[in-house]
């Protein structure tokens, strides 16, 4: 298989000289839905102009809902904004806007009802409010009567009074949707208007509040709201309502009931790759670092984003503030930034090994995967190894305590080779996006420098996190650990982890953000590592928490240690005391012995096939992640936690 080769530098459509990398002046993106149509990038006009003929045509068959859904960031609200605009040009039809994520739990059913409620006639509001006086007993029908004769009350005094009449007891309520229902039909049918009026009402990031927020808003529409005359329109992602996400009731009736809430819904497709491409494009001018996307780079965010409008604005605007704030670019070219920074998002777990990963001992690793890209073209090939490639073969093996030659032939000593490489390499080195990053990242000006500083762990760019899943977005502050409280970790991130990513570590109960002052107070962790000071932000978060650390620079430390208390977890690194298995060596001592039997994570900076094997039995967890430390103490302490 050849290698890619490295892209040349942009070229001058004047001189044919390479072009000069451009330093600003760069400019931020904003994240405000689009709403109207000229702004439309994504080719979704199409289906706004749709949706809106068929809510038109529909409204003889109201009430209905109909959910706009799609993951985050995948342009609900644009999609909704752009469907109201189109309303505006439609005869007798009304909408109004109530933005979920703005109200909590029973002011949520308050505040949808008051908003629809404000969007009709001083007129038919003031007659409302009198059929419902005159049903009430005398007492209150005098002061309700008085209130309403006493002067001429604005919309939102009238609002006001209808909602304290209909909610004041439970008997009110239940008259509520048959009064609002009259109401409705008062405003939507009279002889005035013809076609009758259509009120579409549009919810947006229901999928992002709590539960509680979410069955009010759902009791509004379905038990109060469900009337002819009104659409909503609601903008979710519906796997994160299901009862396996953000509802955690898991009974039949529960899924029953949100079928109900949703009588249909139209799932936004992802954008085409054409589509896409012209999209980061025009980010990538609005900013100013259009010089600096060539076509593989384009192609990269496009499909590492998952066509993700919102993640692409995310990464763009994190090059500009990256360039324009951090003073470490001003001895590198801009692209230097965008290719690590693009290096960074989608490739986090080797960008942790060329930026320096605790403990990791990994020197170059963008050298050794470059190295390896060519041997591995070299064993893969039928021919002889070239006589003047033959010495970089060699080298490259003994470095990796491998014979010269296997008995087995070319295939097993490539086999070999990669279990004691980085896990990620075999596939990495297929994918064209991310060798032709690395290839233009080694080629640019003062190149050497910038990975120098990266491995020596100087000046980091800042970390470029993806946005957390929505139902944990979600979680009321209360539910949430601090920002920052686990080693700078944000709150909630640790809930978008994949199922699944915890290897080895025995199961036990899950780990679930507390409202604790000291959410690791029951947590004791022993800390081996001969360079401690490379985890001193996480040790530091840790005790913070309240969590006891014991630091042993050797593993005669950490046998004393576990002499005198047995530890909640131990965190270890592998390579120390000159030898490079001596984590492993010193666990295997331990479980042998019968002296510690409980967790075991092994932090490092190099995850490979071998080492991943024999943690594995011998019942440990390897991990190169910080924030996976962490969600991995919460679980510790959970299980340490006494039970009610």
């Amino acid at each position: 298989m050849s290698t890619s080769a490295p892209l040349p530098p942009p070229v001058s459509p004047f001189s044919g000289t390479p072009a000069p990398s451009p330093r600003g002046p760069f400019v931020l993106l904003n994240d405000e839905p689009v709403a109207e149509s000229g702004a439309d990038l994504l080719g979704v006009g199409r289906a706004a102009r749709q949706l809106a003929g068929l809510l038109v045509a529909s409204r003889a068959s109201t009430p209905f809902t109909l959910a706009v859904d799609a993951g985050w960031g995948m342009g609900k609200s644009s999609l909704m904004r752009l469907v109201d605009a189109e309303l505006a040009h439609a005869p007798e039809v009304h909408t109004v806007w109530y933005n979920a994520w703005t109200s909590q739990g029973a002011d949520a059913l308050e505040g949808l009802i008051k908003s629809v409620l404000m969007r009709f006639d001083r007129r038919v509001l003031r007659r409302a409010l009198q059929r419902i006086s005159e049903r009430r007993a005398l007492l209150r029908a005098v002061r309700a009567v008085t209130t309403v004769a006493a002067g001429p009350l604005g919309a939102a005094g009238l609002v006001d009074e209808l909602w304290k009449t209909l909610s004041v007891n439970s008997q009110a309520r239940n008259e509520m949707r048959g009064a609002i229902g009259e109401l409705v039909q008062e405003w939507s049918q009279t002889d005035d208007f013809r076609p009758r009026r259509l009120l579409v009402v549009f919810i947006d990031d229901l999928d992002r509040c709590p539960e509680e927020t979410v069955l009010a808003v759902c009791e509004a529409v379905k038990v109060y709201l469900d009337v002819p005359g009104l659409e909503f329109v609601i903008g979710c992602d519906r796997s994160a309502l299901a009862p396996n996400g953000l509802l955690r009731d898991l009974s039949p009736a529960a899924s029953a009931f949100m079928e109900k809430i949703f009588q249909t819904s139209y799932r936004i497709p992802v954008a085409d790759q054409q589509g896409v491409r012209a999209y980061i494009d025009w980010c990538a001018r609005t900013v100013g670092i259009d010089q600096l996307l060539d076509e593989r780079l384009t192609t990269m965010l496009a499909e590492r984003s998952a066509r993700n409008p919102r993640r692409i604005k995310r990464l763009v605007n994190g090059f500009v503030l990256e360039a324009t704030l951090n003073p470490m670019w001003d001895d590198f070219a801009p692209e230097a930034v965008v290719r690590t920074l693009l290096l960074q998002y989608f490739y986090p777990d080797f960008y942790r090994m060329v930026a320096g990963a605790a403990g990791s001992g990994a020197g170059d690793v963008i050298a050794e995967f470059r190295t390896y890209r060519e041997v591995r073209r070299l064993l893969r090939t039928p021919d002889p190894i070239p006589v003047a490639e033959l010495p970089t073969v060699t080298r490259f093996l003994r470095e990796h305590d491998l014979p010269e030659q296997d008995a087995d032939g070319r295939d097993a000593t490539l086999s070999r080779l990669e279990r004691q490489l980085p896990s990620g390499f075999p596939e990495m080195v297929r994918d064209q996006e991310f060798t032709s990053l690395i290839d233009g990242l080694v080629v640019l000006p003062r190149s050497e420098e910038l990975l120098r500083r990266l491995r020596e762990g100087a000046e980091l760019p800042a970390a470029v996190e993806p946005e957390p899943a929505a139902y944990v977005q979600s979680l009321p502050p209360r539910a949430q650990p601090p920002a920052g409280a686990y080693g700078g970790m944000p709150a909630g991130a640790y809930g978008a982890m994949p199922a699944g990513a915890y290897g080895a570590m025995p199961a036990g109960r899950a780990a679930t953000p507390r409202a604790d002052v000291a959410p690791l107070r029951y947590v004791r962790i022993l800390w081996v590592d001969d360079h401690p000071r490379n985890n001193e932000s996480l040790v530091n978060a840790f005790r913070a928490a309240g969590a006891v650390v014991r630091i042993a620079e050797d593993s005669a430390a950490a046998d004393a240690a576990l002499a005198v208390e047995r530890p909640t977890l131990i965190v270890s690194d592998i390579e120390r005391d000159g030898n490079p298995r001596e984590g492993l060596e010193h666990l295997a001592r331990l479980r042998r012995d019968g002296r510690y039997d409980g967790p075991f994570v092994f932090y490092a900076g190099r995850v490979t096939p071998e080492r991943s094997a024999v943690a594995e039995e011998l019942g440990a967890h390897l991990t190169s992640s910080g924030p996976e430390i962490e969600l991995l103490v919460l679980r510790a302490a959970e299980a340490e936690r006494p039970l009610p």
